[in-house]
């Protein structure tokens, strides 16, 4: 690999610099070309005032941790627009998919060609959002070739929908013909397609789905959350939605079945089955590490649920509630037994309404669902209490505000 190289997330935001070393603009991205070998950087984006206009590589002198330098002259202020057979890095490739893992960065270094800089280096991460939590897997261009793949127009609308939050990402794709979504649907990893699926209604997730095959869209399922893969299956014709499950991992599916049993409008129906759960003798440190996870929906992350185990559902008998705030308060090292807030617990064929008004009286974001005999079935959150509760067609008309 070449010794000198300049990673993409480094270099944006870094000034561009006349030849007089005066401030031009803020480098906000880079271009390059498809199908080179290695890929070549074509030039750069800048932001100069209110415009993003290019710069081609060819007029810059230098590229270093502190800036891009101009050779000479000024710089065309024609609004930026890209190219078939280009890609930009930093809105466009980073955050792709590639060997089950996320692009982080890419790395550009000088070609032997005068005044030319090309791809050297890939950088993988793991995990769902885009970070280096953990150090980043260093591969040369050439392992990573498919990346720089001109993917034809169906690939590239996916690969920007992909960049969108899934509320977003749902947005765009209503306004699209239904034969388009369903082209677009089959292109997303199964990760975002389960994201999206969620953020839709149930008429707008079956007419989806209904050209996936039962192993993709199986697949599809164990990444949805339980209760949303339930909502979904609950709306199929039975024979399907049996053969779906079966496809399924049991371990995955067994959740979605219990959900099934409960009408969609109990607590059962709304509950999820797989809140935070931990014993009495965790403690704190343990609680708040659970919290952290950055997968985990964000009214699930408010607390933590007692009970003695198993601490998958159904649990234990159940104990109580440790919430977020309280658990700020108290010593890291202290039982979480001697911190939970005892709560009215729901009966899963409890009506939505009940929920609804238990929700309000408490004022707070979930409540845990029990069976006779005390073991924690689940809790219901309240976003999916809203999502009963609001007209169907909220997503559209809220979004349209």
């Amino acid at each position: 690999m070449p010794e000198r190289i300049v990673y993409v997330s480094r270099l944006v935001r870094l000034p561009l610099l006349g030849a007089d070393g005066a401030d031009v603009g803020r480098i906000v991205d880079v271009v390059v070309g498809l199908g080179g070998a290695p890929p070549r950087v074509i030039g750069f984006v800048v932001a100069v005032q209110r415009r993003r206009v290019f710069v081609g590589v060819g007029r810059v002198s230098e590229v270093d941790p502190t800036g891009v330098r101009l050779r000479r002259g000024s710089i065309n202020m024609r609004q930026f627009e890209v190219r078939s057979g280009e890609r930009l890095v930093d809105r466009e490739l980073l955050g792709q998919r590639l060997r089950d893992r996320r692009v982080v960065d890419i790395g550009i270094a000088v070609s032997p060609e005068p005044f030319a800089w090309e791809v050297a280096t890939v950088a993988l991460g793991s995990g769902r959002l885009l970070g280096l939590r953990h150090a980043p897997e260093i591969l040369d261009w050439s392992e990573a070739g498919e990346l720089f793949a001109d993917p034809g127009p169906t690939a590239r609308q996916a690969a920007t929908l992909d960049r969108l939050h899934p509320a977003e990402m749902a947005a765009e794709l209503r306004a699209l013909p239904l034969t388009r979504r369903r082209v677009l649907a089959e292109a997303l990893e199964d990760e975002r397609l389960a994201d999206l699926l969620e953020e839709l209604d149930e008429d707008e997730q079956v007419r989806l789905v209904e050209g996936l095959d039962h192993e993709r869209l199986a697949r599809v399922l164990e990444e949805m959350e339980a209760d949303d893969a339930a909502d979904l299956l609950g709306e199929l014709p039975d024979r399907r939605r049996d053969e779906l499950l079966g496809a399924m991992d049991p371990g995955e599916a067994a959740p979605v079945r219990r959900l099934l049993t409960y009408a969609a409008d109990t607590a059962g129906g709304l509950m999820t089955p797989e809140p935070v759960i931990l014993g009495p003798q965790a403690t704190v440190a343990d609680a708040l590490a659970r919290l952290r996870d950055h997968d985990l929906p964000v009214p699930l992350a408010a607390q933590v649920f007692v009970a003695r185990p198993p601490f998958e559902t159904p649990t234990g008998r159940f104990l109580g509630v440790a919430g977020f705030q309280r658990l700020l308060r108290e010593a890291p090292g202290k039982a979480l037994g001697r911190c939970i807030d005892e709560l009215d617990v729901l009966a899963p064929r409890d009506s939505d309404r009940r929920v609804a008004e238990r929700l309000a009286a408490y004022d707070i974001v979930a409540l845990p669902v029990c069976d006779e005999a005390g073991r924690l079935l689940g809790a219901v959150t309240i976003d999916d209490v809203l999502d009963r509760m609001l007209p169907t067609d909220w997503r559209v008309s809220g979004l349209e505000r």
